[in-house]
């Protein structure tokens, strides 16, 4: 929650800056630079998430503020942007998890080419 909440965290505007990752773009889609903004508000990947949690808080307004204004009206509000949190990290973290392992390969086997023939 706190990634989102703050805008610090496995998305792709922040990994690219950090040089973890070769572009800013969008991990999920061919959307412009992954911020907190484009994954919660516009990103197709999180549409189901994004639905469950626009009819728990009541509202369009997806911006930082009103996810905690959210948060603190009612419980159901609180839940709703919990598990929309959990659910971007869980997914940010296997793909991170997955970049890791390729990046060993590589350091291992200089040679080893991922893409399809």
């Amino acid at each position: 929650m706190t990634q989102v909440l703050t805008g610090h965290g496995k998305f792709g505007r922040f990994l690219h800056w950090m040089k973890q990752e070769s572009t800013p773009g969008c991990r999920h889609c061919v959307g412009p630079e992954e911020m907190v903004e484009h994954t919660v508000e516009v990103c197709p990947a999180w549409a189901e998430h994004r639905r469950v949690l626009v009819e728990a808080i009541g509202g369009g307004d997806l911006s930082r503020r009103a996810l905690v204004q959210a948060m603190v009206r009612s419980e159901e509000g609180w839940h709703a942007d919990a598990s929309f949190c959990e659910a971007v990290k869980l997914v940010n973290e296997a793909a991170e998890c997955v970049r890791e392992r390729s990046s060993r390969r590589r350091r291992q086997d200089p040679n080893l080419n991922f893409r399809p023939p």
